[in-house]
């Protein structure tokens, strides 16, 4: 009996891990394309002048190589990112800023039009 709840125990934590892992994989993916836009506008200007120097040299596979080399190197860095988040134990639902990922509505935020003090008080008539 208690072998078998330790391994329901280890399996429930590595699902978690798991969990954690690729929530953080993705969210670190989105970061990078909606946040770091700027970055990867100048990545691909850095790859497209390393592709033009390195065309000279080799010829037919220059673009191949810093095209893959950069995505190789973005697909790394947020594994890498997401694995270390996942090791030190920080759960994406612990991080405060990430309410958008849990469907969490931030109550502070209150939208207010500028019709409102107008039509507000009053009753429609029909």
């Amino acid at each position: 009996m208690a072998l078998t709840q330790s391994s329901n125990l280890g399996t429930s934590s590595s699902l978690f891990t798991l969990k954690s892992f690729l929530i953080w994989s993705f969210t670190l993916a989105v970061c990078l394309l909606v946040v770091g836009f700027p970055l990867v506008v100048l990545m691909a200007t850095v790859a497209f002048l390393l592709s033009m120097v390195l065309q000279s040299v080799m010829p037919v596979s220059a673009v191949l190589l810093v095209a893959g080399s950069v995505i190789g190197f973005n697909v790394l860095a947020v594994l890498i990112g997401a694995s270390m988040l996942t090791l030190k134990g920080i759960h994406p639902h612990e991080v405060k800023w990430l309410s958008w990922l849990h469907g969490e509505a931030d109550d502070i935020d209150t939208s207010v039009y500028a019709a409102c003090p107008l039509t507000c008080d009053t009753e429609p008539k029909f």
